[in-house]
């Protein structure tokens, strides 16, 4: 998972991608790049560390010029190597640099065509640079010395032609513009906002907002977006076959609460997450003194939650935002050793009583199961717990960086041992069912999702068993970054 954004502006950007790489420092911790273009020349910094890391005054006054975008990352295949951070970049044609928010399904198809039959060298294992490439080859066929935007679309339509997956591209094609396009089932988030003449491209409504901008709409799926170099903005869908069906944990975990996917709102779907919830747990007739919420996603739901049960809310977890998010945190010993610096329980809301611990989603099962100790450390008495999320069983190839099967608790264990092995006296997972309602209210026009880590459908029809072992071989979270307990949430 990644966060992306770029800008056509007629003034300098680098300030203002900056910021809106600040609003999508949550979609990635390991590294940022940014590129800009002063109509000769493209400047490219990148780095390992967050936005405010990666980027300081010496580094920002270099990058010039009224177009550029920008990436923070979180890998979920290939390797940390630094070489793998954002932008990636050819020389030819024109010059092109890239951006990507995803996961490729069919890399290693391309990564032959790329090198064998194309001849062109790839640096990287990164799936990012092979997509960035194949854009190259696409327009490079085209044997023009000037772009127009049907010649941009036409090569667009070689591209969703060859690439599968999920993903959401931005790309500066030099001395022609800046090029952006959402795969054809939209899983990957992709937003387009104005402010005069200006353009972005971002991977929430976030970073519009701070920025400025005005909402224009999300990419349609397969669409591609060419703002040329005046600024004028030319769109067409130029995937032959396309199904909305965005990803549905975006709005359980990963985007933040104040932002728009697809014109749903991210905290009202999760309002809407604990009101679902209510129901299951009314019908256990327990006895709960209060609802507590582990910070902070689910935070939002654990609300309505305690209001639909009518008991008390309460603050019972403080966290400390200097500490990375524990799920895309990697390696499994840092995850767990991670919780006890993130959390700490106020003994005066849990001693004695009967708590109702609302998560997010249950994915090892590991943290869970240590935030229930700390809650019965304290002198809790009875410890349920409730996640807003369905069992997770499947790994995602989309972009999101999941365990393997064997890891999923819920492959393991039915409901009542996953309760007894996280040491809760009871647990409840959300169904999946009111999982789709509760997003799907937001915008009755999009009805269906990718929710495949809940229910193994892939929207793609090339996911197979040998692509599920490769995406779980290539995974990165056995990797611990040093200091990575200092990365700003």
């Amino acid at each position: 998972m990644c966060g992306i954004v770029g800008i056509h502006s007629d003034k300098p950007v680098a300030y203002q991608l900056y910021d809106g790489l600040m609003m999508l420092q949550h979609r990635g911790q390991d590294a940022a790049g940014m590129v800009t273009y002063d109509n000769r020349h493209l400047h490219i910094h990148k780095g390992d560390g967050v936005a405010s890391v990666v980027f300081n005054e010496s580094v920002m006054s270099r990058l010039k010029g009224n177009i550029g975008m920008g990436h923070v990352r979180y890998p979920t295949a290939g390797t940390y190597d630094s070489a793998e951070a954002q932008p990636f970049y050819v020389n030819a044609p024109f010059g092109i640099t890239l951006i990507h928010n995803g996961n490729l399904t069919n890399t290693s198809k391309l990564r032959d065509e790329v090198m064998n039959k194309h001849r062109r060298h790839l640096n990287t294992q990164s799936d990012s640079e092979v997509l960035l490439n194949i854009l190259a080859d696409e327009l490079d066929s085209l044997d023009k010395d000037a772009l127009e935007p049907d010649d941009v679309f036409k090569a667009m339509e070689g591209v969703f032609k060859r690439v599968k997956g999920g993903y959401a591209v931005i790309a500066i094609i030099a001395d022609q513009g800046i090029l952006a396009f959402r795969d054809p089932h939209a899983i990957r988030p992709l937003i387009m906002g104005k402010r005069g003449v200006e353009t972005i491209f971002a991977s929430e409504s976030v970073a519009l907002d701070v920025l400025g901008f005005e909402t224009d709409r999300d990419l349609k799926p397969g669409e591609a977006v060419f703002v040329d170099m005046d600024g004028k903005v030319h769109t067409k869908v130029c995937a032959e076959k396309t199904e909305y069906k965005p990803c549905i944990f975006e709005y359980v975990y990963f985007a933040r609460p104040d932002s728009m996917l697809d014109d749903i709102s991210v905290y009202k779907a999760r309002l809407r997450m604990g009101e679902q919830l209510a129901d299951q747990i009314k019908a256990a007739n327990l006895d709960i003194d209060v609802v507590i919420p582990v910070p902070s996603t689910s935070r939002h739901s654990a609300v309505p939650l305690a209001y639909e049960l009518g008991v008390k809310y309460r603050e019972g977890l403080v966290k400390n935002r200097y500490v990375a998010r524990t799920f895309i945190m990697p390696g499994q010993e840092e995850r767990q050793n991670s919780v006890r610096r993130k959390l700490n329980p106020l003994q005066l809301e849990i001693r004695n009583k009967n708590i109702l611990l609302v998560d997010d989603s249950i994915v090892r099962g590991n943290t869970s199961k240590k935030i229930v100790e700390l809650v019965r450390d304290m002198g809790a008495k009875k410890v349920y717990f409730a996640s807003c999320a369905p069992p997770l069983r499947h790994p995602c190839v989309y972009g999101i960086d999941m365990p393997s099967r064997k890891e999923f608790v819920a492959n393991q264990l039915t409901t009542e041992e996953t309760a007894k092995q996280i040491g809760a006296d009871a647990l409840f997972y959300q169904t999946l069912d009111n999982l789709h309602k509760a997003v799907s209210e937001g915008n009755p026009r999009v009805s269906t999702f990718c929710m495949a880590c809940f229910d193994g459908n892939y929207p793609t029809d090339d996911v197979t068993e040998e692509i599920l072992k490769a995406a779980e071989e290539n995974r990165c979270s056995d990797y611990v970054r040093p200091d990575s307990s200092q990365v700003l949430n």
